[in-house]
């Protein structure tokens, strides 16, 4: 099978394909856009758009020139010992952050104001008025993560009236913000926080990250009743036996987590009926598929226009 120069080849796993095919082809209408599941001539291919692909599937391929990842991760490109050496690029998608954000906000909120507290009243049938509620400047707020996810979440938190500071691997820097970076101000960022928010990649340094140990230096003397732990970044950043054992003891209030060790979370996870958990489906920030292909569109004609690439990715670092 001979395609056009130029082409674009589309791998992905438990997506619907054909939608994908669809958008890319509207979209691109001057380049063949080819599936990894059909056959494709090899030398065709300039650019790839994956998610979670065969391993292999991006080998061999003589004019690649760079690879999209279709979602906010790029921990998926890990898997594939043959990653080609080009240009890896994210989407950076100004309705994903708006999700994360939103998600974030409301997450905080619920614990501020009890919200699964009163839930659980109100099914059954419990009226219990509670005076004495903490605002929202009184509750600390660290936030893991600064990439564009994390510094969105803090900057709208704060707005909310949050008491919010960030840690990060490197520095960073936000107006307003307090932040800490690495390993060396990572107690100090623990020790002053009562609600944990995690927006971190996942890599070989903070795979496991969200331990015993971690929620061990947790803040004891906030507003709460305890910490609070907010995953919407990565499964692999958390040890799920740990923090069971940290809500069973107290070391934890309560936990609201996005995101699994294993995906869909198993039927048997005691995570499932804990009384301090909430769940949802790793959909906190789920972005409009249309806004991720035109992302990568535009991407594509700015390098065909002669400028750089933008959000490239450091593998080695894992973001």
């Amino acid at each position: 099978m001979t395609s056009r120069p130029n082409s674009l080849l589309l791998a992905v796993t438990g997506w619907h394909e054909e939608s994908w095919l669809d958008r890319f082809r509207r979209l691109l209408p001057d380049r063949d856009t080819v599936s990894a599941r059909e056959p494709f001539d090899p030398a065709s291919i300039r650019y790839a758009a994956t998610w979670k692909h065969r391993p292999g599937v991006l080998s061999n391929l003589p004019n690649l020139e760079a690879v999209f990842s279709l979602g906010a991760g790029i921990d998926h490109l890990a898997t594939d010992p043959n990653l080609p050496d080009v240009p890896v690029l994210r989407v950076v998608d100004q309705d994903l952050t708006e999700r994360m954000s939103e998600y974030v906000v409301m997450h905080c909120l619920m614990h501020l104001r009890k919200g699964w507290t009163y839930a659980d009243r109100q099914r059954r049938g419990v009226w219990e008025d509670d005076r004495e509620q903490p605002a929202a400047r009184d509750v600390r707020v660290g936030i893991m993560g600064l990439g564009v996810l994390g510094g969105d979440s803090a900057r709208k938190l704060r707005i909310m009236g949050f008491d919010v500071a960030g840690w990060s691997r490197t520095k960073r820097e936000i107006d307003g913000i307090p932040t800490y970076a690495g390993e060396g101000e990572l107690p100090a960022f623990l020790a002053r926080t009562d609600i944990l928010v995690v927006l971190l990649p996942l890599t070989a340094d903070t795979r496991g990250l969200l331990d015993a140990r971690l929620f061990a230096g947790l803040a004891r003397d906030g507003r709460l009743g305890g910490p609070i732990l907010v995953n919407a970044g990565r499964g692999g950043l958390q040890v799920e036996t740990d923090i069971l054992a940290a809500l069973d003891d107290g070391t934890l209030k309560a936990a609201t987590l996005d995101v699994f060790e294993t995906e869909p979370l198993p039927s048997a996870s005691r995570l499932w009926t804990h009384p301090a958990v909430q769940i949802t489906p790793h959909n906190a920030a789920m972005s409009d598929p249309d806004a991720i292909a035109s992302a990568v569109a535009a991407q594509i004609r700015r390098h065909e226009g002669g400028q750089s690439f933008i959000n490239a990715v450091d593998l080695t670092r894992g973001y």
